[in-house]
């Protein structure tokens, strides 16, 4: 083999390894808290899934067909979105980019959050949060009517109880301090209802809720 062919070869597996990574890493996302979802989808429904079809989406850059999964869906409650129902929900054709696997018996129960696209379509990834509605809390349930719109402004930030952040945690504690040294009668409420929203039971964590959701009363 000469020099130039095995420059050729070389390369060539260079991309391909490239290519594997690119693809392996193509769908990376962390997993969505449930207020952080809410508050960034466009669509979020409690929904059945009744069918499912591959359909064609156009073409890419290259002219290759771009398929999708249909879904067919029938939709039980609608938390945000238009003022329409959903019937359906697109997603991409495998887990590699994104494309997410659901049950099609209609027997399943879904809460589905997802993009509205130009033309109206809803669009779904693994990145969104979509959850059985029989594993969800009462709790998370509850928050889709009552808490979760109103706390978009917050930024939810869950602590993993590494105090290498410890300057958070020292800034939560102080802020604890001040608060009830000024005799805020209102404070041990702002708690239980920070408790509520974020599902942890992370001092911190709760604390940060807390003074988000305290500087907004204020």
């Amino acid at each position: 083999m000469t020099w130039s062919m095995s420059s050729c070869v070389i390369t060539l597996f260079v991309l391909f390894l490239w290519r594997v990574e690119d693809i392996a890493e193509a769908c990376s996302c962390s997993p969505a808290h449930p207020q952080q979802a809410f508050c960034n989808a466009d669509v979020v429904i409690r929904a059945k899934v009744v069918g499912k079809k591959v359909v064609e989406a156009g073409n890419d850059v290259y002219g290759n067909t771009i398929k999708r999964i249909k879904y067919d869906i029938k939709q039980i409650k609608m938390f945000k979105g238009p003022d329409r129902d959903i019937d359906a929900i697109f997603t991409a054709p495998s887990s590699a980019v994104c494309g997410v696997t659901l049950e099609t018996n209609g027997n399943e129960e879904y809460l589905f959050t997802g993009k509205l696209e130009t033309d109206g379509t809803m669009h779904v990834t693994l990145c969104d949060f979509i959850e059985s509605w029989e594993a969800m809390s009462p709790t998370q349930k509850k928050s889709l009517t009552q808490r979760y719109e109103s706390g978009c402004k917050c930024k939810v930030c869950v602590f993993d109880g590494n105090y290498s952040n410890i300057t958070v945690y020292q800034f939560c504690s102080i802020f604890t301090q001040h608060i009830f040294l000024k005799g805020v009668q209102s404070w041990p409420k702002v708690l239980r209802m920070a408790q509520i929203l974020i599902f942890t039971k992370s001092a911190a964590s709760v604390c940060m809720m807390a003074i988000c959701i305290y500087s907004r009363m204020s």
